[in-house]
C-alpha cells in the first residue's frame, strides 16, 4: 500500500478496527513508559524517556519553544555570565553529565523552564526583576532541580499511561482515528513538556536548588528571596503577570518551607555573599531597558485581552525608549497585523528582520504577511529562509506549499503538501493538502 493510499484511507474514512486500535495502545504503553531510578532519591520512578530520549528531546523541540520566545537576547556578555552560573552550578548537581545550556531569552513575560535533557531559558522579564546573583543562581537551581528529579521524564511517563486509558475508551466507543491514536507515539510538543509541574515535583525541586545553591558558595536565603519576589509580583500586578512562573505555579507554602530550610539545614550559609555587586554590573545593560521590557509586556498584556489601540501605544513607548528592540518591533507588526495594517505591519517586521537576522519569528511573519498582500514569490522566501534556521515546523511547509501555488509552480507544491502530509492528518490544513493533491491527480 502507498503512502498516498494510506493518507487516502485516514483522510476519507477516519476511523481504525478496535483490534488495531488496542495493539497500538499496548505497543505504545509498552515502549514509552518504563522503570528507573531515580538520580536524586535511589527510589523507582516510572518514565516515559530515557535519558538518550530526554537528549533528543531538547535538540528537536527546544530550539522552536525557544523561537517562540523570540531568541537568546543580542547581549552576549549577559548571556555568558548567566550561563557561567549556571555551568559551575550543573557540575554539582546529581546528573553532571547531562549537556546543561543556558540563554537569557527575549521574551518580556516573567519566568524561566528547562528541558528534560538541561536546555534552560531565563526570560529577560524575570532577569531584569532580580536583585542579586544569589537569587538568580536559585533561579536556575530550581530548574537544575527538575532536570536531576527527572520530572519531565515522570510527567511523560504518567501523561502516556492517562493518554492510553482515555484512548482506549475512545476506542470502546468505536470513535477513533488514525491521527489521535498516532500521535501519542509521535514527537513530544514542548507545550506537553511545559506544563505545570505537580506540587509534589515543585517542591522538589525547591529543595534542590537549594541544596545546589548552597553547594555553589550561594546564601540558602537566595531562594527565600527569590520566592518573595515573585509572590509579591503576583499580588501586586496579577494581570500583567497572568504567565509569570505559568510552569511553576507559586505559593507560599513554597517561601516557607525554603525559609525553614534556611535557618535550619543551611543556616551556616546565610552569612555569604550574595554577590549583589557583580549581579548589577554584569546585568546592566538589561535593567537599562527595563522600561522597553515592561512596556512590551504592558503591551503583549493587552494584546492577549484584544485591546489593540492600547497595545499598539504600549509598544511605540517602547519603540521610542528603544527603537532597535527585536522584540518591540516584532510585537508591534504583530499588533498592527492584528488590526488589519499589513502594509504598516511589514515595515516593522523588515526592521526585526534587520535587527536580528539570525532569529526566525520575524521571518515567520513576514511570509504571513507577503501572502495577505498576495505576493506568493516574497512570502516563499521569507517562509524558506524560516525553515532553514527553524527546520521542523509542519505550519511552515504547508504555507510553502501555498507559497509556491500561488507562485504557478504546481509541481514543487505538491512535494510540500505531500511533506506536510507526513507530519499531519488532521485538520484544515491537511484537508486542503489532500485535496488538491487530488485534483492534480497526485493522489488517485
Amino acid at each position: 500500500m502507498s503512502l498516498f493510499d494510506d493518507l487516502a484511507r485516514s483522510l476519507e474514512r477516519n476511523r481504525i478496527t478496535r483490534r488495531q486500535a488496542l495493539w497500538l495502545l499496548g505497543a505504545g504503553a509498552a515502549s514509552l513508559s518504563g522503570c528507573a531510578t531515580s538520580p536524586v532519591t535511589g527510589e523507582t520512578i516510572l518514565v516515559g524517556m530515557s535519558e538518550a530520549q530526554e537528549k533528543q528531546t531538547d535538540a528537536q523541540v527546544a530550539p522552536h519553544q525557544f523561537s517562540q520566545d523570540l531568541g537568546a537576547i543580542q547581549d552576549e556578555a549577559v548571556n555568558r555570565y548567566v550561563a557561567d552560573i549556571g555551568q559551575r552550578m550543573g557540575l554539582l548537581t546529581h546528573r553532571p553529565q547531562m549537556p546543561y545550556s543556558y540563554r537569557v531569552l527575549n521574551a518580556n513575560y516573567v519566568n524561566a523552564y528547562t528541558f528534560p535533557g538541561g536546555a534552560m531559558g531565563v526570560t529577560r522579564g524575570i532577569l531584569a526583576d532580580l536583585n542579586d546573583e544569589a537569587q538568580l543562581a536559585a533561579l536556575l537551581g530550581h530548574e537544575l532541580g527538575h532536570v536531576n528529579a527527572r520530572h519531565a521524564a515522570q510527567r511523560q511517563g504518567q501523561t502516556m499511561l492517562a493518554q492510553a486509558a482515555l484512548a482506549g475508551l475512545n476506542v470502546a466507543a468505536q470513535n477513533s482515528d488514525w491521527g489521535g491514536l498516532m500521535s501519542m507515539g509521535g514527537q513530544i510538543g514542548a507545550s506537553a513538556l511545559l506544563a505545570g509541574y505537580s506540587r509534589e515535583h515543585e517542591r522538589e525541586a525547591d529543595a534542590l536548588g537549594q541544596e545546589y545553591l548552597v553547594k555553589a558558595g550561594y546564601p540558602a536565603t537566595g531562594m527565600v528571596r527569590l520566592h518573595q519576589l515573585l509572590v509579591s509580583e503576583e499580588k501586586s500586578a496579577p494581570s500583567l503577570l497572568q504567565t509569570m512562573f505559568s510552569t511553576h505555579p507559586m505559593s507560599r507554602e513554597r517561601m516557607d518551607a525554603a525559609q525553614a530550610a534556611a535557618d535550619s539545614r543551611y543556616r551556616i550559609s546565610n552569612g555569604l555573599d550574595a554577590r549583589r555587586e557583580r549581579f548589577m554590573d554584569s546585568t546592566a545593560s538589561l535593567r537599562r531597558i527595563r522600561p522597553t521590557i515592561d512596556a512590551c509586556k504592558n503591551g503583549e498584556t493587552a494584546m492577549a485581552a484584544k485591546q489593540y489601540a492600547k497595545a499598539q501605544a504600549e509598544f511605540q513607548t517602547a519603540l521610542t525608549k528603544t527603537p532597535r528592540d527585536y522584540a518591540s518591533n516584532l510585537r508591534m507588526a504583530q499588533c498592527l497585523q492584528a488590526q488589519g495594517q499589513t502594509a504598516k505591519a511589514v515595515s516593522y517586521a523588515d526592521n526585526a528582520r534587520e535587527i536580528y537576522p539570525q532569529e526566525a519569528q520575524a521571518y515567520k511573519l513576514a511570509g504571513v504577511l507577503a501572502l495577505q498582500q498576495r505576493d506568493a514569490g516574497r512570502a516563499f522566501q521569507n517562509l524558506d529562509r524560516f525553515d532553514r534556521l527553524l527546520p521542523g515546523d509542519a505550519g511552515i511547509t504547508f504555507l510553502k506549499g501555498i507559497s509556491l501555488e500561488g507562485m504557478g509552480d504546481r509541481q514543487a507544491a505538491a512535494q510540500q503538501y505531500v511533506a506536510y502530509l507526513r507530519q499531519s492528518q488532521q485538520g484544515n490544513a491537511a484537508q486542503y493538502s489532500y485535496n488538491r493533491l487530488k485534483a492534480w491527480g497526485v493522489v488517485k
